[in-house]
């Protein structure tokens, strides 16, 4: 507002503009600049109320997959499926949360789902399950991290 304020008085001098005519604009860029200001500080305060949540969120996410995490295994089961040499799927899935996850895994055998939930209980880090298509273009790496 000072250079907007600095032109009308500067118009108001060269009597290009009279004090009545002057006066109008200046209550209107005064309030411009009261509601930018007002605007600034609420966004403020939204952004830093967003980051308490987020916040908040983190360490609630973090609380309880520590408590769903095995004390001397990995935190995360790493799902990794490739195709024609390109990579299609590379799902990360917080340990806790195994057994829901094998359940929705397309073409994971029993046998398969039975050797990761062993390896994910016995505390194991690295991979688990290493297919590769015969052509080894393609295949599925799932491992503990």
């Amino acid at each position: 507002m000072p250079e907007e304020l600095d032109t009308i008085l500067r118009l108001v001098a060269e009597g290009k503009l009279t004090p009545e005519e002057a006066a109008p604009i200046i209550d209107a860029l005064a309030s411009a600049d009261r509601t930018r200001h007002a605007a600034h500080f609420a966004s403020d305060r939204i952004h830093r109320h967003l980051d308490r949540v987020n916040d908040r969120i983190d360490d609630a996410f973090s609380q309880a997959e520590d408590r769903l995490t095995p004390p001397s295994g990995g935190r995360r089961l790493r799902i990794r499926v490739t195709e024609r040499g390109r990579q299609v799927v590379n799902l990360r899935i917080p340990i806790g949360f195994v057994d829901a996850a094998l359940r929705f895994v397309p073409g994971l055998g029993g046998d398969q789902a039975d050797r990761i939930r062993d390896a994910v209980n016995a505390g194991a880090i690295g991979p688990i399950l290493d297919v590769e298509d015969p052509d080894g273009e393609g295949g599925v790496l799932i491992s503990v991290e």
